[in-house]
């Protein structure tokens, strides 16, 4: 009933060895390169993709990776695992506690970076024809909604990677960042759940589908980051809680893909309940056991699950042949443009001087994993087609190069990201796991 021939396992095996390779090795290549890791792991499904595999050697690529009928399957399911994970390590890095001094100026950019880069997106949806990225849903509605969303959304996790591997963690501007991210990437994904709901209810109006779904999804929200963390709170720890005695992971992922799929049931979108349950689990666990968890987490999902769905949406890319580079940079330079006039005005408005107005402009425009998440969602939902999938994912990559690249050569200079971060160094990628082998030596 579950079998799978042998020859078709080799199959499998050999193209999601090639391709879990493929992402490791120019992720590393990238970070050796002051670029985001996550365009290497992306480059691998374009080089082993119809971009250029399937260009040059098209039967090779039909062999590989349409060998049989089932081999898209199994990739698919690799592809929605690397989104869960990837949402539920995104609301693992929830942060809601800014020191007091920071709290204007967070509040200020969550304002500035979600609700006017949103509103100018869904206004341009009028100043062109959007019905030419227009997937086989024919939902315009949904489509203003991701155009919208494209505009505004930043990337908790790659930016988090950008300030880890500069070594700024620690630092008050990762912090706000981070913190500023987490609700504005929040109050985004809710959003986006109602644009998936408007798909999944194809009956009725659009204004009494629009409320239905977003009367679901604000309920949702509240149960998860509510009244979920208190339960937890008040069960997990308990002796007779014997899937948590029995495997404190485990029982990790079972609330991951408990709420995953109660969030499909509802019509609110998986990815947006891995996001919930990565937030709910942050808020229910004592500092050591949040840890531990993050620890064996993200060395499962970012070894595997991550790299292999970044992979695949690169296999799903024909910028051979589904590519409109004129659209793009048009739509590049809009993006870019309304994010960082938005932000830099925003934080000089609360008194921030021009320096860190724009660092934290350049940051707030790295759209990384969500942004890619935003795109494959769309396009799985049928909201968006291909060539728009394409732009958005190309979005994505192109302003967390930007971000990245922005603060490195900042730091570089000697110049400070903002008050209070003076003599920052930047720290080579992986240092910490190179040190122990140099002593060695």
């Amino acid at each position: 009933m579950f079998s799978l021939a042998a020859a078709a396992l080799a199959r499998f095996l050999l193209a999601f060895v090639l391709l879990l390779a493929g992402a490791h090795l120019l992720g590393w290549v990238a970070e050796r390169l002051a670029i985001p890791r996550v365009i290497g792991e992306v480059a691998s499904g374009l080089v082993l993709g119809p971009t250029l595999l399937g260009t040059l050697w098209p039967g090779a690529f039909h062999w590989l990776f349409q060998g049989f009928s089932g081999e898209g399957t199994l990739f698919g399911l690799f592809y929605q695992l690397g989104v869960i994970f990837l949402m539920f390590t995104a609301g693992l890095k929830f942060q809601t506690r800014f020191e007091k001094a920071d709290v204007k100026l967070g509040v200020a950019i969550i304002l500035g970076s979600t609700v006017i880069p949103f509103v100018v997106g869904w206004l341009v949806t009028y100043l062109f024809d959007p019905l030419r990225f227009l997937g086989p849903d024919h939902n315009l509605t949904a489509l203003r909604i991701v155009i919208a969303i494209s505009i505004a959304v930043t990337s908790i996790p790659v930016i988090s990677k950008i300030f880890s591997d500069l070594g700024i963690m620690h630092s008050r501007f990762a912090k706000i960042i981070v913190s500023v991210a987490g609700v504005h990437d929040l109050i985004l994904w809710a959003t986006l759940a109602v644009a998936s709901g408007l798909v999944s209810a194809h009956h009725g109006s659009v204004l009494v589908s629009a409320g239905r779904s977003l009367g679901v999804t604000l309920a949702f929200l509240v149960v998860c980051i509510v009244v979920l963390p208190w339960v937890l709170r008040r069960i997990t720890m308990r002796r007779w809680n014997i899937l948590f005695r029995a495997s404190f992971l485990g029982y990790c992922l079972i609330i991951l893909f408990a709420l995953a799929d109660i969030a499909g049931y509802l019509q609110v979108d998986v990815m947006y309940g891995a996001l919930l349950a990565g937030i709910a689990t942050r808020f229910s666990l004592p500092q050591p056991l949040f840890e531990r968890l993050q620890r064996s987490l993200e060395a499962i999902a970012f070894s595997l699950f991550i790299p292999v769905y970044f992979g695949i949406v690169g296999l799903q890319l024909n910028l051979a042949r589904s590519f409109p580079i004129g659209t793009f940079l048009l739509y590049l330079l809009l993006a870019t443009a309304v994010q960082t006039i938005v932000v830099y005005v925003t934080c000089r408005l609360v008194r921030q001087d021009q320096l860190t107005s724009l660092n934290l402009a350049a940051a707030m425009n790295a759209r990384g994993g969500p942004g890619i998440v935003l795109s494959s969602t769309a396009y799985a939902l049928g909201i968006i087609n291909e060539p728009f999938f394409a732009i958005l994912v190309m979005l994505a990559l192109v302003t967390s190069w930007m971000a990245g690249s922005w603060l490195r050569f900042v730091l570089r200079t000697g110049r400070r990201l903002m008050p209070g971060d003076e003599g920052l160094e930047i720290r080579p990628v992986n240092e910490e796991f190179l040190e122990p082998a140099r002593q060695a030596e």
